[in-house]
């Protein structure tokens, strides 16, 4: 996976190893703003389900109902949105799917705080820079 210079990188760039699938550490990171901000961030957090095999008709569906082309993995629609996609901590292991670069780079135009974390850690890492540097304090 190459990275785009233009969408910040959190996480460890150099692991090379068995890591968790996409899905694990997203619901994992959902989990972690949940319990740590219950009333304020993890009560708006949205994870998006748009990826994966599904029929002509399914496809259809979705996109008559709103579903955008390479949105983000997590959002969390505050002030300063938190647009994050999340791939595999070993990121030799996933993929840019068609439209998630453009994606991050639209909503970073548009005033989010658009990013790329590797893993459960990454996610975290880019959450409290996010919160330190572009959040009122709850």
């Amino acid at each position: 996976m190459k990275f785009n210079d233009e969408i910040p990188t959190f996480g460890d760039k150099s692991f090379r190893g068995d890591c968790s699938l996409e899905g694990g550490a997203q619901k994992s990171f959902v989990s972690y703003v949940r319990a740590k901000h219950s009333k304020t961030y993890g009560a708006i957090i949205v994870h998006n389900r748009n990826e994966g095999k599904r029929s002509y008709q399914q496809a259809a569906r979705f996109k008559a109902d709103g579903m955008t082309k390479g949105a983000s993995d997590i959002l969390i629609p505050a002030s300063v949105p938190f647009v994050c996609e999340m791939k595999r901590a070993d990121h030799t292991k996933s993929q840019w799917k068609d439209g998630q670069q453009e994606y991050l780079l639209a909503a970073k135009g548009c005033g989010a705080f658009s990013c790329l974390a590797l893993g459960l850690d990454g996610a975290i890492e880019a959450f409290e820079y996010w919160l330190e540097n572009y959040c009122n304090k709850p």
